[in-house]
């Protein structure tokens, strides 16, 4: 008979160390057992335990550990009231939008939610149906429209609709110091029958910043920084789930590769071009234009 091969003994180095973890986290972990806070209590149980099963299963060493550190030091110091590196390190590590696979569970026909994005501004000014978000010329326009409606197709009068871009160069406002801070962003209220229509600009692709930690992260792992051609939007209103969203154009070249991974199928849109002399141009817009429909379907809060 073929001799029976015997097992590999087992390291009793490695049975020290595991009970030396497993020690450690178990004290850690019944350290949080007086937290006030339930959910607190259980949120950073399990990252405790998750944060040390990963140094024990890579062999974390104590450079890569203070590289570590390092690394999320940078990116708070990169941080401002102007640009939030941690969100934009979530978008590109993918756990946005597992966030938002998690708690945006939304019935069938409801609209798609996607990232915020680190260049989200609160309080954008006020706009009338119809105005222009771009204070000051910054590509070509674009008329973007639609009906705000509940699932059963009614609409919603007063739906919020918070609305922010880039401009031509790329940009957005809180990027660039040398144009209004308020240019392309703005609030606008759904009519009576839940319409709603403004001018924009037709955004284009552009690369998240580079410029900072998540830049370099990007770089150490042959990434690319493109984002798909985009408007953001945030609907609220009263009685409805607040959905933030995008409207992406359907001609851009990185839809199949966004750097944050957070393009839906359902969120693409054809932008239409339009000859300045079509009859539906509306007022204000001057030489060729776009535009682009997109219904926008609220989920009830119960």
């Amino acid at each position: 008979m073929p001799a029976t091969k015997s097992a590999s003994p087992k390291d009793p180095a490695e049975d020290v160390l595991r009970g030396t973890v497993e020690r450690i986290t178990d004290e850690v972990v019944r350290s949080l057992d007086d937290a006030p806070d339930p959910r607190l209590r259980q949120v950073l149980s399990s990252l405790v335990s998750h944060l040390h099963a990963l140094a024990t299963e890579v062999a974390l060493t104590q450079a890569e550990w203070e590289a570590g550190i390092a690394f999320l030091t940078a990116t708070g110091q990169k941080s401002d009231d102007k640009r939030q590196e941690f969100i934009l390190l979530s978008d590109v590590l993918g756990l946005s939008m597992v966030v938002d696979a998690v708690c945006e569970n939304l019935p069938p026909g409801a609209t798609e939610s996607t990232v915020l994005g680190p260049f989200y501004v609160a309080d954008s000014p006020e706009r009338q149906y119809g105005e222009s978000i771009a204070e000051q010329p910054s590509g070509e326009p674009t008329w973007v429209s639609g009906v705000v409606r509940d699932l059963d197709g009614r609409p919603i009068a007063g739906a919020e609709l918070d609305v922010w871009q880039n401009a031509a160069d790329r940009l957005y406002a809180v990027q660039n110091p040398d144009v209004p801070q308020n240019n392309l962003r703005g609030r606008f209220r759904a009519r009576d029958d839940g319409s709603y229509g403004f001018v924009a600009v037709r955004p284009t692709d552009y690369t998240i910043p580079t410029d900072g930690p998540v830049g370099d992260l990007l770089r150490a792992t042959a990434r690319h920084p493109w984002r798909p051609a985009h408007l953001h939007l945030i609907v609220r209103a009263p009685g409805y789930r607040t959905v933030t969203t995008h409207v992406f154009d359907s001609e851009s070249e990185h839809l199949a590769s966004d750097a944050v991974f957070a393009v839906k199928p359902s969120l693409v849109r054809t932008f239409v071009q339009r000859d300045e002399d079509d009859p539906a141009r509306p007022a204000g817009i001057v030489g060729p234009w776009t535009s682009v429909d997109n219904d926008l379907v609220l989920t009830p809060l119960d």
